[in-house]
């Protein structure tokens, strides 16, 4: 061995390489926030350490619904849509509004997108009570050439990962560790957004996924003619800036979401914050409409809109109905009033309890979700918690087993614990840092990557199987340029399979197939760790023991 440190390092660099790997493993297994700490949780549950609480683990693994228990819903999104319309700059707005007028539908129903890339547009409702026929016809008066035949079913691309990531938010707002969501494709073409949550009934996830989650505010106000009338004032996460944590007003008795509206100036000097205060004031909220509005009966939960008296109400609306009615304060009616409110634009959307206060703040922090889903055509998977934990020991009990069979065969083979031993250990050294990224990452860990474990376990001797019986076979190994040799041609062996499993597990890994993908994903991760960090490992432990360097 060299006293020199650089000597040490360059002669064993690659044991002190799975070493780091293993230290890495560690830290990610079990420090508190391993190393990708998420701040925005963190930020969060400290705001709100009052509602909620974090379930204590001994490692920070996560596990998906084979091995905690949950469910799965798979659905495709509600809607169809027409592809490549020939449309000029100054048209798409226009197109979008005869979309709401002559197909009677709400704006966030019906969309136009410009794809920039590719220089196209296309058309899209998020309804099932619209004919394709009518559909076509209303595009076909900006582009002649659209037909009944180019209507498709299904959302774009777009519409799909906007779903995806407004559900993963919601799931994250939660509360909910553990969960995934992802599209999957079908052999027809169509697609389902698919939405795995540990620690979830079938009932409580449809609920979750149930709701387009399309908040607004709108202004309940008697018109010129002495005729109540709406107008939405405020609309969902385009408006707002910041969205605080369901809370409870203890001295008044209500529950309430703090918000933050958005003060950000457009092109003409006019933010979201400035066109509500103006809205305040020309509708009359902040003079005669201040404390002016009884049509909730709170008890009851309410609303009576046939009265003889004008109110003036701001309605809390999510999905088109109404969840609250609050009339202006005189605080934030004089603020606003005078102007000063779009400074600091804050004030409190009131809810009737604090479920709906939570689900307020979920809708509103995720955003409404572009389409819904067909929930006719769900396909619904779900494992009890107590299932799942027997699964789980179950789990841990074939892998001792796996490990301790492989370990015993290894004894058997060499008779040589000098030999066998670092073989076991370099083995289960990969298993440990295979789970170590996989809690870095929060990979929900289910049944089928547990398959993938094993497999590692078993691929991974096999390699180093073939390097101790090729360097070992041919004879006493009487110097270090006769072990280099020798490796070298081990290693070509177990690079060449390593290649192979790559490239068969390769489709497996990045197609929609359920729990294959699992599977493939961690035997991949586990041969590419074997051969770039523990097979070189075990060769330098190997050549340390049959030579005298």
């Amino acid at each position: 061995m060299s006293a020199n440190p650089i000597g040490f390092v360059k002669e064993y660099w690659r044991i002190l390489l799975l070493a780091i790997f293993i230290a890495f493993a560690l830290v990610a297994l079990f420090i508190p926030g391993g190393i990708m700490a998420d701040d925005s949780l963190a930020g969060d549950l400290e705001e709100d350490e009052e509602n909620q609480t974090i379930e204590e683990s001994m490692s920070n693994i996560e596990y998906g619904i084979g091995l905690d228990g949950g469910t799965r819903v798979s659905a495709p999104p509600t809607g169809m849509m027409v592809d490549n319309i020939d449309l000029e700059s100054e048209q798409h707005s226009e197109l979008e509004s005869s979309l709401y007028t002559e197909l009677g539908l709400e704006t966030a129903d019906a969309t136009v997108r410009h794809h920039e890339d590719e220089d196209r547009y296309t058309a899209e409702v998020f309804v099932d009570d619209v004919s394709a026929a009518d559909f076509a016809a209303v595009i076909a008066e900006y582009d002649a050439d659209v037909s009944e035949d180019d209507v498709e079913n299904g959302v774009t691309q777009e519409t799909r990962d906007r779903m995806v990531q407004t559900i993963e938010q919601r799931v994250n707002e939660a509360g909910l560790s553990g969960g995934q969501v992802y599209q999957e494709a079908t052999v027809e073409g169509s697609y389902y957004i698919v939405t795995e949550v540990p620690g979830m009934s079938p009932e409580e996830l449809r609920e979750l996924l149930a709701d387009r989650g399309d908040v607004q505010v709108q202004a309940y106000y008697p018109d010129e003619d002495g005729n109540q009338t709406n107008e939405t004032v405020l609309h969902g996460e385009d408006d707002f800036s910041r969205i605080g944590v369901a809370s409870y007003n203890d001295e008044q008795g209500y529950n309430y979401v703090p918000v933050t509206v958005d003060d950000t100036e457009d092109a003409d000097g006019n933010s979201a914050a400035s066109e509500y205060q103006a809205a305040m004031n020309e509708y009359g909220f902040t003079s005669e409409g201040i404390q002016q509005c009884g049509i909730q009966d709170r008890e009851a939960g309410e609303f009576d809109f046939d009265h003889d008296q004008p109110q003036w109400c701001l309605l809390t609306m999510v999905d088109g109905e109404v969840v609250d009615a609050h009339s202006m304060g005189d605080r934030l009616g004089s603020n606003m009033a005078s102007g000063e409110w779009a400074n600091d634009p804050t004030f409190e959307m009131i809810t009737p309890t604090q479920q709906d206060a939570h689900q307020l703040a979920v809708n509103l922090e995720s955003g409404a979700l572009t389409a819904p889903l067909d929930f006719d055509r769900q396909q619904t998977f779900s494992v009890e918690p107590a299932l799942a934990d027997q699964f789980k020991t179950y789990s841990l009990l074939i892998g001792i087993l796996s490990v301790l069979t492989v370990s015993g065969m290894v004894f058997l083979r060499y008779r040589n614990p000098r030999v066998a031993a670092p073989m076991v250990l370099t083995a289960m050294s990969e298993v440990l840092i295979l789970l170590g990224f996989a809690a870095m990452i929060r990979m929900p860990l289910d049944l089928s990557h547990v398959a993938g474990f094993i497999a590692v376990v078993g691929t991974g001797v096999d390699d180093l199987v073939i390097i101790a019986d090729e360097v070992m076979d041919d004879g006493e190994v009487s110097s270090q340029r006769v072990f280099e040799s020798r490796f070298r041609k081990a290693f070509w062996v177990i690079g060449a399979a390593a290649a192979t499993t790559i490239i068969a597990m390769s489709p497996l890994a990045v197609m929609s197939l359920g729990d294959l993908r699992g599977f493939a994903i961690i035997t991949i991760l586990g041969v590419l760790i074997g051969v770039l960090v523990t097979r070189p490992a075990y060769g330098n432990i190997l050549q340390r023991l049959l030579t005298d360097k």
